[in-house]
């Protein structure tokens, strides 16, 4: 296959994709989204084939905001200290070639805490709940892959607005991808 894979993790996230772009809407955290890509990428022809993981993230940092394509992705919620001292590689940092500098923080936790804001903001850029397992399923299959992520909220008290929020990242996710594929 030639071309490209959306993926998103929501319906409300993909509703302006493009008509004619094959899309998989995975669900929310590392697990649906893993498994929904890896389902993907091995029903398909990969020749040729990039996906695109498209989605809301949070901002981590004040001022943050608009559209970003991480270069890096970090799966925040591991314990990657002690599974290296039990002598393992926890794989806990992606690059994500062509990506923009800007490093995303994903897991499994709903960021709307200060508290966790501010910790994730030492390590990371933006925070999501499925960039690094769409990522790290791509990277298995070696699929090429880019994360593209409209910030929607600042990882705090905001983030539970996101359901009224959510349409308007949607139209400038739709807006990128009108423009990048064709």
């Amino acid at each position: 296959m030639t071309g490209f894979l959306i993926v998103s993790a929501t319906e409300a996230e993909a509703r302006y994709v493009p008509a004619g772009l094959p899309v998989v809407v995975t669900g929310l955290g590392k697990t649906a989204a893993a498994t929904a890509t890896a389902r993907a990428l091995a029903g398909l022809s990969l020749d040729g084939l990039t996906v695109l993981n498209i989605g809301t993230a949070g901002a981590l940092h004040d001022g943050v905001s608009g559209l970003f394509t991480p270069g890096r992705v970090l799966n925040h919620d591991i314990d990657a200290d002690a599974i290296r001292a039990l002598g393992y590689d926890p794989e806990e940092l992606l690059e994500v070639p062509g990506g923009d500098g800007v490093t995303l923080a994903t897991g499994d936790r709903f960021v709307a805490d200060p508290v966790v804001r501010d910790r994730l903001a030492a390590r990371a850029d933006l925070v999501d709940m499925e960039g690094y397992a769409v990522a790290y399923a791509c990277r298995a299959f070696g699929v090429p892959v880019r994360l593209v992520k409209h910030v929607s909220d600042t990882a705090d008290e905001s983030a539970l607005d996101w359901p009224s929020v959510v349409d308007a990242s949607a139209r400038i996710l739709g807006d990128w991808l009108r423009a990048a594929v064709s």
